[in-house]
């Protein structure tokens, strides 16, 4: 009977109830459109999830307040011919787009702050297709010692022909050796294929999912299983698996690892090994805080007893995040373990109360910072690569481009942490604090939406 009722009133209110939606949708068109300027660029926020391109200002640029902003690095260094040792087999025109990929990665004018995130997981990917490539004419899946040191050396070279950074096998801990498979017993294209189940494995890595990968994998077990029945050698697999906890056949299973690596290169395309080899490096990468934290005593005083906003303790949290924030670019993931890891400590000297809340601290906060005033960049948990033209110089993809407060850790210990509860899906949904709704569109939107659906049945049931 009520039922009835409501969709009477609502066939007699046609028009009127059409007016409170058109005056809502004019409320979300003006709320959702609103633009912010940085630097030389708009950042758009129509679409809350979308990522941003954030210019070269997302260096510290550390002009007075009445000069103007300017990106730090707008060039590309001039490219220039590689001197090659004449050495290496491998083709590397055949590769050329991984080659500019890794260079802009890695280029030295920003390869400091993206090396966690970017350069080295690219690097680390290039040297794996090197190595599928030299095995394609070989039966080998590994280089030889010195044929390894020229290889790296010609690598090395090109990549700095191309504007690539000169300390990068620093950067990134890369030795000839890595192209050599180490201390793996099996080396060679044949006796991998008679060990290994090799369509299982093909078939687990030959298109990786990029959503999935990192919390319900496919391809890294794969992998992992592979490398156990290699390092075994002569063994059996279960004199294999008794030995694995050892420290000496860790490091042959590791190796072996990169057998298994270069035999998919061999398989896949250039690009369709590297897409995948990437998105593995992410999901290890997004599980570790780069970030090094000296202990923030002078925070724990500040801010031990405190249960309301403090100047004093917001001051001594600012600045000790400010020291953080020049380290390098992180990923939204590695944020949120981060600010965990950060609040475990202030919990462990004692500050119990949530001054990530009170002190207004985002999870962008812990990454590099653009210039004075604006946001900090936070880059995606997924692979990213570093961005290039004329007019803007370098740039970044960016993830998280809203305020969203830092988690607060509930214990001192984060072993049970996850990034794959459900509860920790990023990007956070909107609140009234993200859509920034004001006045009248504020105050009567749920309504109107209410009003609006009763219209909608009501036509529907006329």
């Amino acid at each position: 009977m009520n039922q009835a009722f409501s969709l009477s009133c609502c066939k007699g209110s046609y028009i009127h109830q059409l007016l409170l939606f058109v005056a809502w949708l004019f409320c979300i068109q003006d709320a959702v459109t609103s633009q912010i300027q940085v630097g030389h660029q708009r950042l758009s926020r129509s679409g809350l999830f979308d990522p941003i391109e954030v210019s070269p200002t997302v260096f510290p640029n550390y002009t007075s307040h009445g000069e103007p902003s300017i990106p730090v690095y707008p060039a590309l260094p001039p490219a220039y011919d590689p001197i090659l040792s004449g050495k290496c087999p491998v083709s590397f025109a055949d590769i050329s787009s991984i080659m500019e990929k890794t260079a802009l990665d890695c280029s030295q004018l920003v390869a400091p702050v993206v090396a966690n995130v970017i350069c080295c997981p690219q690097v680390s990917s290039l040297l794996r297709i090197v190595q599928g490539y030299y095995s394609r004419n070989s039966d080998k899946l590994v280089l030889q010692n010195e044929i390894a040191e020229d290889c790296m050396s010609d690598i090395f070279s090109i990549l700095s022909s191309k504007g690539g950074s000169n300390n990068i096998s620093t950067l990134c801990s890369i030795e000839s050796k890595n192209l050599t498979g180490g201390s793996c017993p099996v080396k060679d294209v044949i006796k991998f294929e008679k060990i290994v189940n090799a369509s299982k494995l093909l078939n687990a890595c030959s298109s990786v999912d990029p959503l999935k990968e990192s919390c319900r994998p496919t391809c890294q077990p794969a992998i992992a299983e592979a490398a156990l029945h290699l390092s075994a050698g002569d063994l059996s697999v279960d004199d294999a698996k008794i030995m694995a906890g050892e420290r000496s056949h860790i490091d042959v299973i590791n190796d072996c690892k990169g057998v298994v690596y270069a035999w998919l290169s061999r398989k896949l395309s250039p690009d369709a090994s590297n897409k995948a080899f990437r998105i593995l490096t992410a999901c290890k990468v997004n599980k570790v805080c780069p970030l090094e934290f000296e202990q923030p005593l002078e925070v724990i005083r500040a801010c031990k007893n405190v249960a309301a906003p403090s100047p004093l303790c917001c001051s001594s949290l600012n600045t000790y995040i400010e020291g953080m924030q020049n380290q390098m670019l992180i990923t939204n993931k590695q944020a949120i373990l981060c600010s965990t890891m950060f609040g475990s400590l202030l919990r462990k000297g004692g500050v119990l109360t949530n001054v990530y809340r009170l002190c207004d601290v985002d999870l962008k906060d812990f990454s590099l910072q653009v210039n004075d005033g604006q946001p900090g960049c936070l880059l995606p948990s997924l692979p990213a690569d570093v961005v290039y033209d004329n007019i803007t110089g370098f740039g970044f993809t960016c993830d998280l481009s809203d305020n969203i407060e830092a988690p607060w850790p509930l214990s001192t210990s984060i072993t049970s942490f996850s990034l794959c509860a459900s509860e920790m899906s990023l990007p956070a949904r909107p609140t009234s604090g993200t859509l920034k709704l004001t006045g009248m569109c504020a105050g009567v939107l749920e309504f109107l939406v209410f009003f609006f659906m009763q219209f909608v049945v009501s036509v529907f049931l006329r």
